[in-house]
């Protein structure tokens, strides 16, 4: 869809099958912008869950998930009963450091989960690029015809992965770092082996407050502005993994600084708020980790798209 003001917009991205499908992506504006859209495109959620119990998560966080952090099929039905879109379900365990699991064992835990949830999935690799290029076209063969989001692939191993995307029916993450050029042009080699461009989701890298956000946001702003004056290769939705980069920063783990305030509170916020930031900047997909940080992020998306602004 293109409004009468801008000349592209934002492919709209099909997670999951049947009823139960979620849509990402489809903007046709910048966000939240009434004047532009009168019916802007809210973002989709999802929370985290790891194949292994995550060693150095704070309490804060573990806390919010009692008795199924080392049950990934718990884990994820405790996700859909807290009001995420979709399950993250992120293969930790097959990185070097954390069992090595092999590709069938961890294909076996993302059956597991999609059998356990009726939601969709985001299922990621290690981030050990040799690694997840050996394991995400097993579990892709494994969720055959399922449409998941898999990833990530960057430019030395989106071959093995887009392969079985593409074989097998699912969607995929191209991941560059924070560098609008560099994403373009991984688009350009996925869309070369054939995988629509449609079923392409970009991840560059966010930055979390404090950390490099304002960075972030300027390359995730530029890449929309780019997609909506008409430039296809960068007219992807914009998956962002906060989680992942809330939660490492001291804000958000120390419980020394009380100057700061109550440490749970002031850690779902920086998540939450730096969920909240990117949305702003053209983000599409967010994946969370606490319960509480999804919460009043949908509070806030509500808030930006109610008709009454």
């Amino acid at each position: 869809m293109i409004n009468d003001i801008w000349n592209g917009s934002i492919f709209e991205m099909v997670i999951g099958i049947g009823p139960n499908t979620v849509k990402a992506g489809g903007d046709c504006a910048l966000p939240f912008l009434r004047d532009e859209d009168a019916q802007p495109v809210k973002p989709v959620t999802a929370l985290e869950v790891w194949d292994v119990e995550p060693r150095e998560w704070s309490d804060v966080l573990t806390g919010a998930f009692p008795g199924v952090l080392h049950d990934p099929a718990a884990w994820a039905k405790k996700c859909a009963q807290y009001g995420a879109d979709l399950v993250s379900l992120k293969l930790a365990g097959t990185h070097p450091d954390l069992g090595d699991a092999s590709p069938e064992q961890a294909a076996a835990i993302a059956k597991e989960v999609a059998a356990a949830v009726e939601i969709p999935l985001i299922v990621t690799g290690c981030g050990i690029e040799e690694k997840d290029a050996l394991t995400l076209p097993v579990v892709a063969r494994a969720l055959s015809g399922r449409n998941v989001l898999i990833g990530s692939a960057t430019a030395n191993n989106y071959k093995d992965i887009a392969a079985a995307c593409i074989e097998y029916g699912h969607n995929i993450i191209a991941n560059s770092p924070l560098d609008i050029n560099l994403a373009k042009q991984l688009n350009i080699l996925i869309s070369e082996m054939n995988l629509p461009l449609h079923r392409i989701a970009m991840d560059p890298l966010v930055g979390s407050l404090g950390y490099g956000i304002e960075y972030a946001y300027s390359i995730m702003e530029r890449s929309r502005l780019g997609a909506l004056n008409g430039d296809k290769m960068l007219s992807m939705p914009i998956i962002c993994f906060v989680g992942q980069e809330a939660w490492k920063t001291k804000e958000a783990n120390s419980p020394e600084n009380m100057a700061w305030g109550d440490l749970k509170r002031r850690a779902v916020l920086w998540e939450a708020i730096t969920a909240s930031t990117l949305a702003q900047a053209g983000g599409s997909i967010f994946v969370l980790r606490h319960p509480e940080s999804l919460k009043q992020f949908k509070v806030h998306i509500e808030s930006m798209t109610a008709l009454n602004i």
